[in-house]
């Protein structure tokens, strides 16, 4: 069985991912056991419980992106494509996610039923960042990434507005790159100053392709 096509979303969360802060998402990923076939009494299902973390969204860049770890050559390639038809300093949005799995449990009832009646629940509680999702067994995973990616989809728009609203994503007329960027690593100057940990900043300035700017005020952090 596709895995993509028999994932349901039965409860899509009632808000958008948050374009200035983090995003926790409590998901319940409900599906039919792998001995379905074994069972000689009442059906069941199995839930498995989790939260996802999605990070504030970032504006990048495709020279930003070209400075990530973790590509291979055919992702650089594409990037450098991007870099040649819209300008290296052409913004978009990335998203970050973690999964911390939770609970699994083996509950009475069929996938459709165990599905709804969580759905009910979490709405009654006025849940409105939770989805229940009805997968595949072994590939319970798949179905959540496709809820992720769909869930991402669905966010993009409104992310993009409030930060064109904020001019976050206009070009700095002093370095080039986008006004988020731009603020980002002046809160990390700012944290550097406090105490922070000045490789986290050298890494931020190299992925923009602009320490050479920053060369200066850089190495006053040291100066004691």
């Amino acid at each position: 069985m596709d895995a993509i096509s028999a994932t349901q979303i039965v409860k899509a969360p009632k808000q958008h991912l948050h374009t200035f802060g983090v995003t926790k998402l409590n998901y319940y990923v409900v599906t039919e056991p792998v001995y379905k076939d074994l069972l000689q009494g009442p059906s069941e299902s199995v839930v498995r419980e989790g939260t996802v973390t999605a990070q504030r969204p970032a504006v990048v860049t495709p020279t930003y992106m070209a400075h990530l770890n973790g590509f291979g050559e055919d992702a650089h390639q594409y990037f450098g494509e991007l870099a040649r038809n819209y300008g290296p300093n052409s913004p978009g949005i990335l998203y970050r996610y973690t999964n911390e799995p939770g609970e699994m449990n083996i509950v009475e009832g069929t996938v459709g039923a165990v599905a709804e009646r969580i759905s009910e629940r979490l709405s009654d509680g006025g849940n409105n960042l939770s989805a229940v999702i009805r997968g595949v067994d072994e590939l319970w995973d798949v179905s959540l990434m496709k809820f992720i990616f769909e869930y991402t989809v669905a966010s993009i728009g409104g992310n993009i507005q409030e930060l064109q609203r904020e001019r976050l994503m206009h070009a700095s007329p002093d370095s080039g790159i986008p006004q988020a960027a731009v603020d980002r690593i002046n809160a990390l100057f700012s944290e550097v100053k406090a105490g922070g940990n000045h490789s986290d900043l050298k890494r931020e300035l190299d992925r923009w392709g602009i320490f050479d700017k920053y060369k200066d005020r850089f190495l006053d952090l040291f100066k004691k």
